[in-house]
């Protein structure tokens, strides 16, 4: 019998760790992709006990396919307590993300289908990326715990990369939308966030 309650558990956490209701619009919600550009930077600056050097300006209008809050010991989830998977052209089209099975652990983002991919797997990985979110005000900050699955949102900062004054500690952003795996997700110190 315990045995039995035990695979229960397992299964109902299963189920609501990967299912998700549908998406329902039409078309593409953010059709344009992100900005990017890497003149005029500010000078890197300190922010607690991390000297922040940003890389690029980045402007991001997109569809929150996922978001998953960390927290815990560690740089990273004392910097970035959400990641945000977003999408955009058409992975943010409600027909495509259907097809999908989207989630995050780990500081990863992952994504399957059945059967045949609804898009060229190219385009799925080149039109969504993961975002480890550092918000540069309470503003944003709130603005993120608020933000949920589907949203239209926009974003806009500097892709960062960040050393520790204290130890032998760095975390480095992607500067493409095309790369995949280790390294491949945006470190976003972001100074606007809203709902569109």
């Amino acid at each position: 019998m315990k045995n039995f309650f035990i695979i229960l558990a397992i299964a109902v956490t299963v189920a609501v760790f990967f299912h998700h209701p549908k998406a329902n619009w039409q078309g593409q919600l953010a059709s344009a992709e992100p900005f990017q550009i890497s003149d005029n930077l500010p000078p890197p600056w300190q922010y607690k006990d991390f000297i922040i050097t940003p890389r690029a300006k980045y402007h991001i209008k997109a569809v929150v396919l996922s978001k998953h809050h960390y927290w815990g010991l560690g740089n990273e989830n004392f910097l970035s307590a959400y990641d945000l998977a977003l999408g955009w052209g058409p992975m943010s089209d409600a027909k495509v993300i259907n097809q999908l099975n989207i989630y995050q652990f780990g500081r990863w983002y992952y994504y399957h289908w059945s059967n045949s991919p609804p898009v060229d797997p190219y385009i799925i990985a080149s039109d969504s990326s993961n975002n480890h979110i550092i918000a540069g005000n309470q503003d944003v900050l709130e603005a993120v715990q608020h933000f949920k699955r589907y949203d239209a949102i926009e974003l806009d900062g500097y892709l960062v990369d960040i050393i520790s004054n204290k130890e032998n500690w760095n975390w480095h952003s992607s500067l493409s939308r095309i790369d995949t795996g280790e390294g491949s997700c945006e470190v976003y110190w972001v100074t606007s966030a809203f709902s569109i």
